[in-house]
């Protein structure tokens, strides 16, 4: 059990301190994480909408936070280079990010012009229908790419890789808040880059 504490450790301390130095994204996150709790409790009463506010306000904040804000050039304070931090990046690096944000974006044109999905779900009726479809497609999208890297970090890097890498993914919302929850006070101060004085070595 200590080895697993470590290795989810080892991961969110590598996800900060290589991935967050914008103050920018940083603010992105804390209010990615408040949404996807609200998502977490709203999962409980009706799942396509819980998904909807995961996808559309969660992990738009998120994801627009690392693609435009995030620096991508030399990381001087971890003395490595962003090619090094893509290739070693346990979870969803850019170019994964890309592949899955495209089938999301994909979803909807699918069922809009597939409403039967082949005849696999019953079609929706009406435009909320099709809605809540698009949310119940978005929440099994999330699943699956959930357990989809999972089981290829079980593959490549053993079990204690991929279940660390999963209660992380879970548990995020409720670390970011902790994280970054002075980040829009930095923010409105000026400061665009976190100076990372307690990662540098």
């Amino acid at each position: 059990m200590n080895e697993f504490f470590q290795t989810l450790k080892t991961q969110r301390w590598d996800d900060h301190r290589y991935y967050h130095h914008s103050r920018i994204n940083q603010t992105l996150h804390f209010i990615s994480a408040v949404s996807f709790l609200v998502a977490y409790a709203l999962v409980f009463v009706n799942p396509a909408w819980a998904a909807l506010l995961a996808w559309c306000v969660s992990m738009t904040t998120r994801q627009a936070g690392h693609f435009f804000f995030e620096p991508r050039g030399y990381d001087e304070v971890n003395q490595a280079t962003d090619e090094y931090k893509e290739a070693i990046k346990v979870g969803y690096n850019i170019r994964r990010k890309i592949v899955l944000l495209a089938v999301w974006v994909a979803l909807p044109a699918v069922l809009w012009l597939s409403p039967s999905l082949g005849g696999l779900i019953q079609p929706a009726v009406g435009w909320q229908g099709y809605v809540e479809d698009v949310g119940m497609a978005w929440f099994c999208l999330g699943v699956v790419g959930l357990f989809f890297r999972v089981g290829q970090l079980w593959v490549t890097q053993g079990a204690m890789q991929g279940l660390a890498w999963m209660t992380k993914i879970i548990t995020d919302p409720f670390h970011d808040i902790y994280l970054y929850h002075k980040a829009p006070l930095y923010l409105l101060r000026g400061q665009l880059i976190d100076p990372m004085d307690h990662v540098a070595h």
